[in-house]
């Protein structure tokens, strides 16, 4: 059973996909141990105490730069014996010497077809709205190993989801959490721990 890390930064929303598909034995070969936040006030961090997962909140701020702050990370990390960090709605950049680190080890999911709408700023509603403006009529979600590149990391799994008439970004965001993400992200998680 490999051990999994959860980094969040907001809702969870992600992460209560990831634990329902735990709890439902989609995910079977691996189990979140942890749960790293870098936002104090984050409700993912609610989701990870109702599923009686251990919280760990390392925020920048309180560190002297980014040197320290993945310094902690890492001490977190090693102390729990992680083999898969899932980046679930996280907020922060690394640098290339933690990606390096922990390479082919850390996952993120992106709400879009990377390598549409990705990179450096598109997180969140803005991925959407970038897709709303542009026109496209399909859009999704990737997930992919993180490495020094925001979202430039190889992909492991794509999944398509129509853009219908009159979405707005929220309505968008919605349809490609339900149908994409909270569906391709445990997926990936089983498929890299089977392989572990």
């Amino acid at each position: 059973m490999k051990k999994i890390a959860v980094f969040v930064s907001g809702g969870g929303t992600n992460l209560q996909a990831i634990l329902d598909a735990q709890s439902e034995g989609k995910i079977k070969s691996g189990e979140v141990c942890l749960v790293i936040s870098n936002r104090s006030k984050a409700y993912a961090i609610e989701r990870a105490k109702n599923a009686g997962v251990p919280v760990k909140v390392i925020r920048k701020m309180d560190c002297a730069g980014q040197e320290e702050f993945e310094e902690k990370i890492a001490e977190e990390l090693d102390k729990n014996g992680i083999d898969l960090i899932v980046l679930a709605g996280w907020l922060a950049i690394f640098s290339p010497a933690f990606t390096k680190k922990y390479d082919h080890r850390i996952i993120n999911v992106h709400p879009s077809l990377i390598p549409s709408f990705c990179g450096e700023g598109f997180y969140g509603l803005k991925v959407h709205e970038e897709a709303l403006k542009k026109g496209v009529k399909v859009t999704g979600a990737t997930v992919h190993y993180v490495n020094e590149i925001p979202d430039g990391g190889e992909i492991i799994a794509q999944k398509a989801v129509r853009v219908l008439p009159g979405d707005t970004p929220e309505r968008l965001q919605k349809r490609v959490m339900r149908q994409a993400e909270w569906k391709l992200l445990p997926a990936a998680i089983e498929e890299i721990c089977g392989k572990m």
